[in-house]
């Protein structure tokens, strides 16, 4: 039997799904009112007046603690596989898990003794 065949359903739904959205784009532009006044134009800042330039620099101390965050919160989704078949896994699993924690430990280890979640610094 073809396999590929199986996979046709899900091709349908990409087109359609694809069709949609690119329909719906298409035609919210061509019918939308098209009234370019100087108050539309404008930035809008959550209805604060602007000051300041927005492109002022930041501290690497933001890009850091979010990279970071990232790093360590997408660990978390590795456990959930493990934690459901941790059973048929058995030992070794337990010591790949234990791997992986101890890899992240000794990355977060790391990152206090570069002084990355100091904030006074």
């Amino acid at each position: 039997m073809d396999t590929s065949f199986d996979y046709l359903p899900i091709l349908i739904l990409f087109v359609l799904a694809a069709g949609f959205v690119v329909g719906t784009i298409i035609i919210t532009h061509m019918l939308g009112p098209k009234r370019q006044t100087k108050d539309k134009l404008e930035n809008f800042e959550s209805g604060i007046e602007q000051h300041g330039n927005a492109r002022q620099p930041f501290a690497v101390k933001y890009y850091l603690v979010a990279i970071l965050f990232v790093l360590f919160d997408v660990e978390v989704v590795f456990f959930y596989p493990y934690a459901v078949n941790f059973k048929e896994l058995g030992w070794e699993g337990f010591a790949a898990v234990s791997l992986f924690v101890g890899l992240f430990l000794i990355m977060y280890l790391y990152v206090r003794k570069k002084g990355a979640l100091d904030w006074e610094k």
